[in-house]
């Protein structure tokens, strides 16, 4: 399948910061790419120097076997994390205040119906609830009909059901052909919706592929999680890694012989948990923290 964007050895610093280091991957046409880390991990300031928005520090990036210009920039929409709308405009009419923007706009009802925006159509953009305020801004990503859409971080702040609904819309837009490039640190966001991923972090990829096959690279079996506190004095190394400060997780290819291990070595049961491997499970295994623990640093 044909790369329709390339990122080759892009860098970025800033002082003596550098915030991206030398990361390089292909985004394939009609899927869905993820670039997924915590903030901080460089995937903002990398997708940023894709969109044309900041200049790089060094590397190249290539559109559909051209370096990024004017031209292939035409080809995308952008949702941003903040977008300043006009006050005082309807849904309708913000739409067809961006669609003037362009010399060959979407058609703006078949934008609304795609984003379930008819029945708000009327109502000032200042009155959405979060969900309804994300669905607006992802049409006004969709009203130049690009080929590939930038989504960064779009469900934060969204509830569990808003954020659920936002990713069966980008489920039909991939439907239409249309690549879709999206930075979240939502694990289940990126599960839900990417064919291919690249985990970012301090800068740096430290994990590239489909889930599926990292997955399978990192796991088999299953993971088995129990209160640190069970395992009393004994090594929490020799068992398996932390998860968070109070529960500790275990790679057992079979769940059986590794309860039986546990037994064996005087380990209580109490709380334990057995789970298939998710992608918070790799990054936890990859970088030697939680998530949220990094978003914190």
């Amino acid at each position: 399948m044909s790369a329709v964007v390339e990122v080759k050895n892009l860098r970025k610093i800033y002082d003596d910061v550098e915030a991206v280091k030398g990361v390089s991957f292909r985004v394939e046409q009609g899927r869905c790419f993820g670039l997924l880390g915590p903030n901080g991990a460089g995937k903002t300031t990398t997708i940023e120097m894709m969109e044309g928005l900041i200049e790089p520090s060094g590397g190249e990036i290539s559109f559909f076997g051209s370096p990024l210009n004017k031209e292939s920039l035409k080809e995308i929409g952008i949702q941003f994390q903040h977008t300043a709308l006009q006050d005082f405009l309807t849904v309708g009419e913000t739409l067809d205040l961006f669609g003037a923007f362009y010399p060959n706009s979407a058609s703006k009802q078949s934008v609304m119906e795609m984003c379930n925006l008819i029945e708000i159509e009327n109502r000032r953009h200042q009155k959405l609830s979060g969900g309804q305020k994300q669905r607006l801004l992802l049409a006004l990503a969709l009203i130049n009909d690009p080929k590939i859409l930038f989504l960064d971080e779009p469900t934060t702040g969204l509830d569990p059901h808003a954020r659920r609904n936002f990713w069966d819309l980008i489920t039909k837009i991939k439907q239409q052909g249309k690549t879709v490039i999206l930075t979240t640190h939502y694990m289940d966001e990126a599960e839900y919706l990417c064919d291919d991923i690249v985990i970012m972090d301090q800068g740096a990829i430290i994990a590239q592929d489909t889930p599926s096959r990292l997955l399978n690279q990192h796991f088999s079996g299953a993971i088995i999680r129990l209160p640190i506190e069970n395992l009393g004095s004994l090594d929490i190394s020799e068992f398996g890694r932390p998860f968070g400060h109070h529960h500790v997780d275990i790679d057992a290819k079979d769940v059986e012989v590794s309860i039986s291990n546990l037994l064996e070595k005087g380990v209580k049961l109490d709380g334990l948990q057995v789970k298939s491997a998710n992608l918070d499970d790799l990054f936890i295994k990859l970088t030697g923290h939680q998530l949220t623990e990094a978003k914190k640093s």
